[in-house]
This record gives structure tokens, C-alpha cells and sequence, in this order.
């Protein structure tokens, strides 16, 4: 079962948040739209069929919805939550420019990507959609259309040794402690996987998996979490400076200032 709650409407675009309480394997029958949309996750994964492709969709990984695709979902691991952003033709044009369609769909979510989706939400929460949401709407899609993602033509081994090594750190599973104890679960050579990463994504494996760490420090700092040091610990960084460190090269910001910049009803200028 799926549900909906639009969180703002502007000039050729909408903002809905989509709540999914599915729990199948199979594929879903066909769905097609008429709007461009970007589609990022903020909780739980999915599958996502598109053009005979699948891909896995979590928090590290959008995706680009074309006018007339056929699409296909499963959710083998349960429900989700997502933010769905619909553009119409005409305004995606106006910001993409009139280049020909992309020719992938997946948006690798970086820390900067993740970053403008939450300023976002945050703008549809003032209730200013003709200028406060329009405005956060310019460094979302930009961000997007720069992170997508390369795809192979086909799916090979590295796309499953990516897929598998994705699932793994996404639950926190001890081998993912790790690159020899990771590729060692995996049952694949640590060259194997490391090259898997760069290839599939474009990033190291190094980054990826301190971008969910960034993704789980900026849910604690939208909470509302203070104690730095006690958070840099929860999460596995070597102390709070490494922490700092490691968000400020994701994010562009250091932690005092993201938490700041996301407390709920206070959003200062940009630092």
C-alpha cells in the first residue's frame, strides 16, 4: 500500500511525501508518468525497474523519473519513505536546458545531495512555495543532474558485488568494518571489490561508506544531538575531530554549523 502527503506546490513542480508499507519481491505492474522526477529516499530501500535495467534505491541512491517510461517496484526488504519531487516538461527544460534525455536514471547521493534535500523539506515547511521552496529547488536539481550515476549496459559482476557490499554497511554488518573483512563475506578478492566500487558508482568504497556515516550524523544533528563527541563514537569515527573532518569534506559544513542549519524552525544564511 502506497500513500501520499503533498508537502508543497509551486509554478511546474510538486513536492510529495510517499510513504510505502509494501512487502513483495515481484515486480509491480507498469506505472508511467507525465512529469520529470526526482525521487530520494529518506528511509528503508526498494528495487526499481526501468528500461530492463533494476537498481537498488536507498538513501545513497535516487533516482531520475522520465515523462512515458515504464517502471516496475518491489520491496523485498519492506516499507519506505521517499520525497518525490515532479517537475513538469516545460520548467525541467527551463533548468536542465534542452540537451537531449539523460541517458542514465541513477543519482548517486553524496553528502551535498542529501544536504540540499533536507534545506528542501525544510523550505516546504515555512510555506513560501513561490519563492523560499522555488529557491531550494535550484541546488537540488542541479546537484542531481551532476551526481547521476554511471551505468553499465549490462548487469555484471561488479553491479552484484556493489549490490551485496551496499547491503552490508546499509545494515551495519561487522564484516563492513572493514575492506579485507568486507571482501572476505563477500567472498571476493578486496581488489575485486574496491575496483567494483569506482567502476559501478564512481566513488571509492573509503567514500561510500563515509557518506552513510555523513547520512546518519545529519539525521542526528536534524534531531538535534549535541554531544559531538558522544555522536562521533555511535557512529564509528575515531574521535570528534575525525568526525568534523569527515563531514565537513562530505557536506561542505562542519557539524556545529549543520546542526544549526537544520534545528527545526531555524535556518540561517549559508557559512
Amino acid at each position: 500500500m502506497r500513500s501520499a502527503v503533498r508537502l508543497g506546490i509551486g509554478s511546474g513542480f510538486s513536492l510529495d511525501a510517499v510513504t510505502c508499507h509494501d512487502d513483495h519481491r515481484g515486480w509491480s505492474p507498469p506505472e508511467m508518468s507525465s512529469a520529470y522526477r526526482v525521487v530520494l529516499v529518506r528511509r528503508g530501500r526498494f528495487r526499481r525497474k526501468a528500461d530492463g535495467r533494476a537498481t537498488v534505491v536507498d538513501p545513497t541512491m535516487a533516482y531520475l523519473g522520465i515523462p512515458g517510461e515504464e517502471e516496475h517496484f518491489a520491496h523485498p526488504a519492506g516499507g519506505d519513505v521517499c520525497t518525490s519531487l515532479c517537475v513538469s516538461p516545460d520548467l525541467w527544460r527551463s533548468l536542465a536546458g534542452d540537451g537531449a534525455a539523460p541517458s542514465r536514471s541513477t543519482i548517486y547521493v553524496d553528502a551535498r545531495l542529501d544536504l540540499a534535500h533536507r534545506r528542501f523539506l525544510a523550505a516546504a515547511r515555512t510555506g513560501d512555495a513561490a519563492f523560499e521552496l522555488a529557491e531550494a529547488l535550484l541546488p537540488l536539481v542541479s546537484t542531481a543532474l551532476a551526481q547521476l550515476a554511471p551505468l553499465p549496459m549490462r548487469r555484471d559482476a561488479s553491479d552484484v558485488i556493489v549490490e551485496a557490499a551496499r547491503d552490508a554497511i546499509a545494515a551495519g554488518h561487522p564484516a563492513a568494518d572493514g575492506l579485507l573483512p568486507l571482501a572476505e563475506f563477500l567472498a571476493v578478492s578486496p581488489y575485486q571489490l574496491s575496483r567494483a566500487f569506482t567502476r559501478e558508482l564512481g566513488v571509492s568504497l573509503t567514500h561510500y561508506r563515509n557518506r552513510v556515516r555523513v547520512g546518519r550524523a545529519l539525521d542526528r544533528l536534524e534531531g538535534g544531538a549535541a554531544n559531538l563527541a558522544l555522536l562521533a563514537a555511535e557512529l564509528g569515527f575515531a574521535d570528534q575531530a575525525h568526525l568534523t573532518r569527515t563531514v565537513r569534506r562530505h557536506a561542505g559544513r562542519t557539524p556545529a554549523v549543520l546542526r544549526r542549519l537544520l534545528a527545526p524552525g531555524d535556518r540561517p544564511h549559508d557559512r
